[in-house]
């Protein structure tokens, strides 16, 4: 559903990372309780994560058996989504595992070069990105959808077609598809090569 993100992010298997897009596109359209949330996703290098990061409250998915954790399970996305209202990042392995929430993440790196206009969850994910091998995925109160590979923005997923002129942070050529009522907009890179 999502090729032209899951191609910014080669290092992981796209079966598990789709479901994560997946939820954090439904928290953006639904929010909770009428209102708009935000929320953070590190997807990834976890054990790298974790230690560049620290708890802001008890972890409320400690202790709970890794089976009822994963990303494929339905019982846990009503979970993921009361818990989205909280503080903080939750931490998800590659394997699709939620390992933590309620993380502050500590990560600072100084080659990140992030878009005017995005906050400290985007400059967050961005620098964790940045600093390890996991991705960022960003779930703006804008409900617009964002992921960073590598200290960038990898791609935007802006779910209703009237926010794109005012949604948009990606520089420079842009490659804008639609899945289903979603807009997915991504660096594009081929172009950008053959222009030179």
């Amino acid at each position: 559903m999502f090729e032209s993100i899951l191609c910014q992010v080669t290092e992981y298997d796209p079966d598990v990372l789709e479901p994560l897009i997946e939820l954090a596109v439904e928290i953006a359209r639904e929010g909770r309780e009428g209102r708009r949330i935000g929320t953070l996703f590190t997807f990834g290098d976890e054990k790298a994560v974790l230690a560049k990061s620290r708890s802001l409250i008890l972890d409320p998915l400690s202790g709970h058996p890794e089976s009822s954790r994963h990303v494929g399970d339905l019982n846990l996305r009503g979970t993921i989504k009361e818990l989205a209202q909280l503080d903080g990042a939750f931490v998800v392995s590659g394997s699709g595992t939620f390992v933590s929430a309620c993380r502050y993440l500590d990560a600072v790196a100084s080659e990140v070069d992030m878009p005017l206009g995005l906050g400290s969850r985007h400059i967050a994910a961005a620098n964790m990105s940045a600093v390890t091998n996991a991705v960022g995925i960003v779930v703006s109160e804008s409900s617009v959808v964002r992921l960073f590979c590598h200290g960038k923005l990898a791609g935007e997923i802006v779910p209703e077609l009237w926010m794109i002129d005012r949604a948009a942070h990606l520089r420079g050529l842009v490659k804008q598809e639609r899945v289903g009522e979603l807009t997915v907009l991504t660096p594009n890179l081929r172009r950008a090569s053959t222009a030179k």
